[in-house]
């Protein structure tokens, strides 16, 4: 502030020094602002330049979205689908993914040699708007009332995609697909022997893996009969056995639970190695179901979060627990097992995993807990249905029977 002070009043006693700095200002100024000029020029081209640049948006970025056709499909490797949770579009089952008209789309996405990626919503406003925003290429659902056309919506931007689907679209395909999903949701699809649920009834003999249950058993606290009677279930105690979505051994374990367990792949037929793993994702199950406190109760929620997975099981209760049911009663939950197939149930808002095959689930639980009273010589009558409907109990005397 001195300096400048300063400076000003030696301009004020030097008139002639302040003539000539004016005057060359004067003969300079075109100079400067034709400089001053082309920097705002250059500043406004550099502009217009990284505009469409920008992640966020731009003239480009939009052009791209509109023309992401056919051909860039093609080019990305991958065509996303937007659809709802159901029977007949999309759901997990075990880990793997069907539904009638995934398994279309999958079709077509095999011929063309992309991969498809499917993303679910939760009602039909959300797919409408991120369809028209470019986050998907088409969205899959189901018009009973028309199965010889694909009821799918496709972007209004993709006349080639659409081009595509027309010419490669027959309608007995619908038939062909629902044939070939019934076969995979059916125990033919399971390649196994199928042995005796008792080896030596007389000498307490369940199967040639007794030991093995006995000894990984000891480490969760579980009867060992408890686990003989499910990997009956599972396997019909063949160490062979093999499912079409991969689940392989006695205790059927998925290639990717496998790897969690830390069970290689090459030892999924073991006998031994295959209950090990069983018995590790047992106790796995038991702590993340601890809030279940009757131990015989968790057994039944642990068994089928094993079938049906943990987050179904979390779903049926949070709708027991909505309807005032008692979310740690085995029999109140698996109402609403049940139930997670029909659509009111899958879509109420407190559901976050979707659609599910609870039928299964509930069998599935309730043919072991019969296998296993068999085993030790109980008789249990069923006293509730899994609706929680009082049934008539039947007496019979103390036999193994399967």
């Amino acid at each position: 502030m001195c300096k400048i002070t300063h400076f000003s009043s030696y301009l004020q006693e030097n008139d002639y020094f302040c003539t000539q700095i004016t005057m060359n200002l004067i003969r300079k100024g075109i100079y400067i602002q034709l400089f001053v000029l082309l920097l705002v020029l250059a500043s406004c081209g550099q502009k217009q330049q990284e505009e469409p640049m920008t992640p966020w948006g731009g003239e480009e970025e939009n052009i791209a979205a509109s023309d992401f056709d056919l051909e860039q499909i093609l080019s990305n490797g991958e065509l996303i689908a937007l659809t709802l949770t159901g029977p007949e579009t999309y759901y997990d089952y075990r880990g793997k993914h069907l539904g009638t008209e995934y398994m279309l789309c999958l079709r077509f996405t095999n011929k063309i040699g992309v991969s498809l990626r499917v993303e679910v919503c939760r009602d039909s406003t959300e797919m409408l708007r991120r369809l028209k925003n470019g986050e998907a290429d088409l969205i899959l659902f189901r018009n009973n009332q028309q199965s010889k056309h694909l009821a799918w919506k496709i972007g209004d931007d993709k006349p080639e995609l659409t081009k595509a689907l027309k010419e490669w679209y027959r309608p007995q395909m619908l038939a062909e697909v629902k044939k070939e999903e019934d076969y995979l949701l059916s125990s033919r699809s399971v390649k196994r022997r199928v042995f005796a649920p008792m080896l030596n009834a007389k000498g307490g003999v369940i199967s040639h893996y007794d030991a093995y249950f006995q000894q990984y058993c000891r480490q969760i606290r579980w009867d060992w009969r408890l686990m003989a009677a499910q990997c009956y279930q599972e396997s019909t105690f063949d160490p062979q056995a093999r499912s079409w979505a991969g689940a392989c051994g006695l205790m059927q374990i998925m290639p990717a639970t496998a790897d969690h367990l830390g069970l290689a792949r090459s030892d999924m037929f073991n006998p031994e190695k295959s209950i090990a793993a069983a018995a590790k994702l047992i106790g796995e199950l038991e702590r993340s179901f601890s809030d279940i406190r009757n131990q015989q109760e968790r057994i039944k929620f642990v068994l089928a979060a094993y079938n049906g997975g943990g987050f179904h099981v979390r779903d049926a209760m949070a709708l027991a627990q909505k309807n005032g049911r008692n979310p740690q009663r085995w029999v109140d939950v698996s109402h609403y097992i049940l139930l997670l197939s029909q659509p009111e149930y899958y879509n109420d808002p407190v559901v976050k995993y979707g659609y599910m095959r609870g039928s299964e689930t509930a069998d599935y639980v309730e043919k072991i807990m019969q296998r296993w009273n068999g085993y030790r010589g109980v008789h249990t009558p069923h006293t509730h249905g899994p609706s929680g409907t009082p049934q008539r109990a039947t007496h019979e005397k103390k036999k193994f029977r399967i």
